[in-house]
């Protein structure tokens, strides 16, 4: 694996320099980051977009913040917001999409991706972005996972959210529900709980983390009645890694896992499908939780929240996830930095 740092952490005083992709344009992303300059970090900020976008939506929200273009030489100040410009490929206004901007998105995730993979930047921190409006311009695009996963060429990422005093990771991430029982595999559920207890002990410490891994169906099945997945795929995975030494509990149905005692022992929670694990993390965390990709050749965090179209321009975003994701990423750059 890639280990950051080399150039990324020798800058003045070992600050990392940490990348913000502001996302879809017409969205809350150009507001929030906008709300980073009153911030102060132990890295420095330097935020991907438009600088017109930034200094139109920073005259919209009466902002006095100082739009300047990214020196790579300089230093990070308040009131300040450092730009690395990428064009718009057409105009843009608070809470109206235009699927012709998809390009724009993207570029903004590709420069950041080159970027760490380079050693420019220490991390990503990725604002929302609009699946559909890219979706609508004819590229195909599932999430920020599945696209940094393919940039990077990485097999196997896994989708983590941390908050609330909990971390909830995803065996699949954006699928169909009618999908995610052929996506459940032997082979595919062992390599997620790999990298997700490699990435624990590599970020977060935990020499062996104990993870509590839910069923599949109702009830785990009711002992195949409900369904086999439990007994014909989860349990010989976790029966198989449990005799090399890996701390799991489970399979464990869904409805009863998230209880105090149970989360009280668990260092993080393994669910089968995104809307299986992530409304009880996002119930107690909403607007402060962190997206996290783990298994990627670089670092990379994100918000928890979409991009709040009807939001957009009114100076009610709120940008305290996205300050909780820099803080996430600042951390797990310097547990890799020690663990290099």
């Amino acid at each position: 694996m890639l280990k950051l740092g080399d150039r990324a952490l020798s800058s003045s005083a070992d600050v990392p320099l940490i990348a913000v992709t502001s996302g879809e344009p017409a969205g809350i992303g150009p507001d929030i980051c906008l709300m980073l300059a009153k911030r102060t970090f132990a890295a420095r900020i330097v935020v991907l977009g438009d600088r017109s976008l930034f200094a139109a939506r920073a005259r919209q929200l009466d902002a006095r913040v100082d739009v300047r273009d990214f020196d790579p030489g300089g230093v990070s100040a308040t009131g300040i917001l450092e730009v690395l410009h990428t064009p718009l490929v057409v105009g843009c206004s608070a809470g109206t999409t235009d699927p012709a901007n998809a390009r724009y998105v993207l570029a903004l995730l590709d420069r950041a991706v080159d970027g760490c993979l380079g050693r420019e930047f220490a991390a990503m921190v990725t604002a929302p972005v609009d699946k559909g409006v890219i979706s609508s311009a004819g590229i195909p695009f599932t999430g920020h996972t599945e696209y940094l996963a393919r940039r990077t060429g990485t097999d196997q990422v896994v989708m983590m959210l941390v908050g609330g005093g909990m971390r909830v990771a995803l065996a699949t991430t954006h699928l169909a529900l009618k999908e995610v029982s052929s996506a459940i595999t032997r082979a595919g559920l062992e390599r997620v709980i790999r990298v997700l207890a490699a990435s624990l002990s590599r970020f977060y410490g935990m020499a062996r983390p104990n993870i509590l891994v839910t069923g599949l169906n109702p009830h785990c099945g009711e002992a195949g009645h409900l369904g086999r997945e439990e007994i014909e795929v989860i349990a010989p995975v976790l029966e198989k890694l449990r005799a090399e030494g890996f701390s799991l509990r489970g399979p464990l149905a869904a409805d009863t896992l998230f209880s105090r005692e149970n989360l009280r022992e668990a260092d993080c929670v393994l669910a089968m499908y995104h809307d299986q694990g992530l409304p009880v993390l996002k119930f107690a965390s909403f607007g402060a939780g962190v997206n996290v990709t783990l298994g990627l050749p670089i670092i990379r965090t994100s918000v928890d929240h979409g991009t709040a179209l009807s939001l957009a321009g009114t100076g009610k975003a709120d940008p305290g996830s996205l300050a909780v994701a820099i803080e996430a990423a600042i951390e797990m750059v310097r547990a890799q930095a020690t663990s290099a």
